[in-house]
């Protein structure tokens, strides 16, 4: 096998993004992020990572972490729940919070206990909101179980109960939902560990007066009626675990993003500017990745060699329809290769390669070639000069990396598939959070 010109293995945070190869520092990419962040580190626990720090990010699998790390980069997201692990300013409905009652998944004494009262009604907390988007929205909290094995996401408005989504603290699944007519919702549960899940409802839906109740429910049962007829007797003693409740305007759940008395905004993360003219061969070569997208939205995400426009590109980005990779060489401006490739799940780790050549172009994804074109242009005259994975406004790449390698020679077949490969069975569960049992 070649050795490429170009490497990131994903091993120390930093102000940049940085890359093994070459070794004196002209292929690590520049790295932005204007606010604090959070991650998950290699003891599976939330925790801060100051600004201007690129961020490794450690997978959790069935709660454990498990596998090497990768560089997570995510759009800005305000969380609109302030106050949102002491619970200070939220309303109780027949139920009372308790300050620092057991270990939060950050590992400290800083996660409360939700108690429902003796009445025969709801039991829940909530928190009214004027968030930015009156239409998409992404309501998450952590949950764990206490003497209740249930609990529930509620969103409403001043007029109208929405959606719920009810969840087994005990099993980590969903057992019901209910949208309102008008109003769609993706949900999700994950398990962090210690017993801990975040719960996530993406609701879709135009909300009356555009103020926004976030619920956070006790429930008695996975299958109640819808709300607000979700009731039962109490006993005063029984409920559960909750911390880290957050209200994102987004079709998806971010990182946790912990407040106090006021909203806290995490800004953009970029990384731009890797390698320079010497490294890259316009003639040919092979850009390689090991890469997730952060959700399926049909949104562009491109990694890109170029000369800093569009004019000479050669890209890989996910794209529609869904589930869609897409592969580009522009040269002057002219489009001359476009492969699309339709994915299983481009939310897990997939090992892609893209190989360039003139009238010599294919793609290999976990290893098979899945897609090529015998004609076409590259670029002349020396002109790519970076490797960025935020190249312009509008294609940033917002997703988790794992390796990210340049070769500047078009590889023969037989070693893009072993570049692509898994190396076993173990390592392909691992890197698409799959569990041997």
């Amino acid at each position: 096998m070649a050795k490429p010109k170009l490497a990131l293995i994903p091993a120390a945070q930093g102000t940049k993004l940085y890359s093994v190869l070459p070794s004196n520092g002209t292929g690590d990419f520049t790295f932005t992020r204007g606010s604090v962040a959070t991650r998950i580190n290699a003891q599976g626990l939330i925790e801060n990572v100051a600004s201007g720090q690129s961020r490794l990010d450690y997978p959790m699998i069935d709660g454990v972490q498990k596998g090497c790390p990768h560089h997570i980069l995510e759009p800005s997201r305000t969380n609109y729940l302030y106050n949102s692990q002491s619970f200070v300013g939220f309303s109780f409905n027949n139920s009372t919070f308790f300050e620092n009652q057991t270990i939060s998944p950050d590992g400290t004494l800083n996660a409360g206990k939700l108690i429902e009262n003796t009445s025969n009604t709801r039991h829940s907390t909530f928190k009214v909101t004027t968030p930015m988007s009156s239409t998409t929205n992404t309501v998450s909290v952590f949950f764990k179980k206490l003497t209740r094995r249930f609990a529930s996401i509620i969103t409403s408005d001043t007029t109208t109960w929405n959606t719920m989504v009810v969840v087994d603290l005990e099993l980590g699944i969903i057992t019901s939902r209910f949208n309102q007519s008008g109003y769609t919702s993706v949900d999700k549960i994950e398990n962090f560990g210690n017993g801990w899940y975040r719960v996530t409802s993406s609701i879709t839906g135009l909300y009356t007066g555009n103020e926004l109740y976030s619920r956070f429910g006790i429930q008695n049962t996975g299958t109640p009626l819808p709300p607000p007829n979700n009731t039962y007797q109490g006993d005063g003693a029984s409920g559960v675990y909750i911390w880290g409740a957050q209200l994102e305007v987004g079709s998806y759940p971010t990182s946790y993003i912990p407040t106090t008395t006021t909203t806290v905004t995490r800004s953009a993360e970029t990384a731009t500017g890797a390698g320079q003219s010497t490294t890259f061969n316009d003639s040919e070569g092979v850009l390689m990745a090991e890469i997730s997208a952060l959700v399926d939205d049909g949104t562009n995400r491109e990694i890109s060699i170029s000369d800093g426009s569009l004019s000479n590109t050669i890209a890989f980005m996910y794209n529609q329809p869904s589930n869609n990779f897409r592969f580009l060489v522009r040269a002057s401006g002219t489009t001359y290769v476009d492969i699309n490739i339709i994915l299983t799940d481009i939310t897990i780790s997939n090992k892609v390669a893209f190989k360039y050549k003139e009238n010599s172009f294919s793609t290999f994804i976990n290893g098979f070639e899945l897609g090529s074109d015998n004609s076409g242009l590259v670029p002349t005259g020396n002109v790519l000069n970076e490797l960025s994975l935020t190249r312009s406004s509008s294609r940033e790449f917002y997703g988790k990396t794992k390796q990210l390698q340049y070769f500047d020679s078009a590889l023969a077949d037989t070693q893009l598939e072993q570049l692509t490969s898994w190396q076993s069975f173990r390592d392909m569960a691992n890197g698409q959070l799959y569990t041997i049992e």
